[in-house]
């Protein structure tokens, strides 16, 4: 059976019907789930057996019957290790179907089938008594409902509701505890994801300084976590203000409250600086006694531990809403928030009087200045990007006249602004939606453009000659960037709205980029191929029905398309060197016809083919170039650095072929690739 599914176009524009499978939902979810991750994370499953295990032997100790609920079981892995384990009996819940179904086959597949019953609900639905889901409650809880934040995936009203009506007082819990850690930093890097810093033009009536809104600058953001691989930050990136605290902790063991409330801690700073950035990680006891830990702790907290590449918990970023000067040896008060799904920080100076006090609310921060809605982490990173500014000023200097009629198509640009103090005659913006047209709004009025700037509230298709004043567009920029871009192809969006536009567009005119490159390289990932990657067994439990399943969804659709990564959290080598396979003229409208290419790459070093990173190069001018994707190949062993704005495109191999010598290596990877231009969709296909 088929159904249709509404969409807008990220590439093309266009709102359209596209006919869907009535699995297309749950292969997706399959498809792009982190099981494989999680199944892969020796350190996750060996600390959970171990905790399981010294649960049931507490249990039975005491002369009880272990009966064990597992919550969100997954594959059923723990519950396997807990009958394996001893435990008498194991209520299993998976409140998604298809996932309860393979974990009832893997559970049968591994001769548990009389010791574990799969119940497909959500945990709060479960019924206790004779004729229940549950013959009685439990005495060992056991879950994994935890996320890079903890409490994100709702942790806490799962566990509170549990221990009201699920299992037993003073049961076993697994894990037992888990305990959340902060560390206070300056950091002009993380600090840039989260305000715009001031933009200086050097023009020829003298330097202008582009400003945000007061708005911008006083908005408290959102209070979504920033959640990214902090092992991958460089140390030179960040300064230590403070020890690392414990800001609170949850017994898993005791009835939990999920309501919003507030913990606070009082630190002395270890260094004088800006107070900017809260990092934050947990880790977990599986035990009462703190043996068996889990700790999502970086590199330079625990040096000594042996490292854990996981992908479904990281570590934590939180933006203060302000920054605050703190000064070494002088006490502040950090205060940490919560309700049930997330956390914010607020930090003060720390007052006797203030001390004494009782916990004082603070409420979600919301977003005033529309920008945080608008623009994403890596957005503001980019905008705040001197180096990649530079590049743009430049290029509008070579192209800018003092009659220039400009039309700028890009979401939340700065180009229209460098565009007006760079000489532009006229200069005209392209704007969709009520919150573009509030922040741009905000933002002209700050740097007094209100009647410098005209905003243009229509689709490119729609635009008529009267919003232009009848003039024709000499000079179309843009970056190009839209928030509707998750592959880096998506934003030929800009080359759609530019065919859309012709008729109003000089005979001579400018296009800035010029055209757009797809560059493409084979690579070797560290660890993000674990993803991926089939488990076979995993603490000598048969998951391959897991595996099955995702490689079924995978073929479905995803094992032929490229994924979202933003591979300057993901370390990898080049394999091949990177090669342009496609180029995309914006001085020409959209042709007809699709854009094919078809070659070969060369493998240059020995490693594990693990699948191909595309990414867009921008050529502003003949001369001038912005790279989406790879910044340097920085050694001979191949490593690779990459643009950390922008997410680059992985295309996993189905197989994987390792070359342990130069001698081994296969001549080359050969591979098509198709862009459809009635679409804007992008096929491709490898062979090793």
């Amino acid at each position: 059976m088929k159904t249709f599914c509404g969409r807008a176009n990220p590439t093309t524009g266009a709102l359209e019907w596209v006919e869907e499978d009535e699995d297309y939902d749950y292969h997706q979810e399959i498809a792009r789930s982190r099981y494989a991750d999680m199944l892969h994370d020796e350190d996750r499953n060996m600390k959970y057996y171990q905790g399981i295990r010294a649960a049931v032997s507490r249990v039975k100790g005491r002369g009880e019957k272990a009966i064990v609920l597992d919550i969100g079981t997954g594959t059923g892995l723990l519950s396997m290790m807990a009958a394996s384990a001893g435990a008498d009996f194991c209520y299993a819940i998976e409140v998604f179907k298809p996932m309860a179904n393979a974990a009832v086959k893997i559970v049968e597949e591994n001769g548990f089938r009389d010791k574990i019953k799969v119940i497909n609900k959500h945990s709060t639905e479960v019924t206790v008594g004779p004729d229940g889901d549950m013959q009685c409650r439990a005495n060992i809880l056991v879950t994994e409902l935890f996320d890079t934040e903890l409490i994100g995936e709702g942790a806490l009203p799962t566990y509170e509701h549990a221990h009201k009506y699920l299992v037993q007082e003073g049961c076993e819990a697994v894990p037992h505890r888990a305990t959340v850690y902060v560390q206070l930093v300056e950091s002009r890097r993380m600090w840039s994801w989260n305000k715009l810093f001031p933009v200086r033009v050097e023009t020829e009536d003298g330097e202008k300084i582009i400003v945000s809104p007061s708005e911008m600058e006083n908005c408290p953001g959102v209070p979504s976590v920033c959640d990214i691989q902090l092992n991958q930050m460089p140390s030179s990136d960040f300064t230590i203000l403070s020890e690392v605290l414990t800001m609170f902790s949850v017994d898993f063991s005791k009835p939990v409250r999920s309501a919003s409330t507030c913990y606070r801690v009082q630190l002395e700073p270890v260094k004088s600086g800006k107070a900017q950035i809260v990092l934050s990680w947990w880790d977990i006891d599986m035990d009462p006694s703190g043996t068996i830990n889990c700790t999502m702790a970086p590199y330079w907290v625990k040096p000594t531990s042996a490292f854990q590449w996981r992908d479904h918990w990281m570590q934590c970023v939180y933006f203060l809403p302000n920054e605050e000067w703190v000064l070494q040896g002088e006490k502040v008060l950090l205060t940490a928030c919560r309700d049930e799904y997330s956390v914010w920080y607020t930090l003060q100076k720390a007052r006797e009087e203030e001390e004494n006090k009782a916990d004082v609310r603070v409420e979600s921060p919301v977003c005033r200045c529309q920008a945080h809605l608008l623009w994403n982490r890596p957005r503001f990173g980019e905008l705040n990007d001197q180096n990649r500014t530079r590049q743009y000023i430049k290029s509008l200097m070579n192209v800018l006249r003092t009659d220039s009629i400009c039309l700028c198509i890009s979401d939340g640009s700065l180009l229209p602004v460098l565009a007006h103090y760079l000489g532009a005659e006229k200069v005209q913006y392209f704007l969709l939606g009520w919150f573009f047209f509030c922040c741009s709004s905000l933002f002209f009025k700050a740097n007094h453009l209100e009647d410098k700037i005209k905003i243009v509230e229509t689709r490119p298709e729609l635009l008529a000659s009267s919003h232009l004043e009848d003039k024709k567009i000499s000079v179309l920029i843009g970056e190009p960037f839209f928030t509707t871009s998750l592959l880096p192809w998506h934003n030929l969006y800009f080359w759609y709205a530019r065919t859309a536009v012709s008729e109003h567009l000089a005979s001579d005119v400018t296009v800035l980029p010029q055209c757009a490159a797809l560059h493409m390289m084979i690579v070797e990932f560290q660890d993000l191929w674990r993803i991926r990657s089939p488990c076979g067994t995993c603490e000598g439990f048969d998951v391959q029905t897991m595996d099955d399943m995702i490689k079924n969804s995978l073929n479905f659709r995803e094992s032929k398309e490229a994924e979202p990564h933003p591979l300057w959290e993901y370390p990898c080598k080049s394999l091949s060197d990177p090669q342009e396979v496609l180029l995309f003229d914006f001085r020409k409208t959209v042709p007809q016809h699709c854009l094919s290419t078809e070659g070969s790459v060369n493998l240059l070093r020995k490693g594990k083919s693990h699948g191909a990173v595309l990414w867009m190069e921008y050529h502003l001018t003949a001369d001038i170039s912005v790279s989406t994707g790879l910044t340097q190949i920085s050694n001979e062993k191949g490593n690779c650095e990459w643009n950390p704005h922008c997410k680059q495109a992985v295309y996993f191999f189905s197989s994987v072929i390792e070359s342990e010598t130069l001698a081994d290596l296969p001549t080359a990877v050969t591979y098509t690739i198709n862009f459809d231009t009635k679409t804007g969709e992008i096929a491709m296909d490898f062979k090793l």
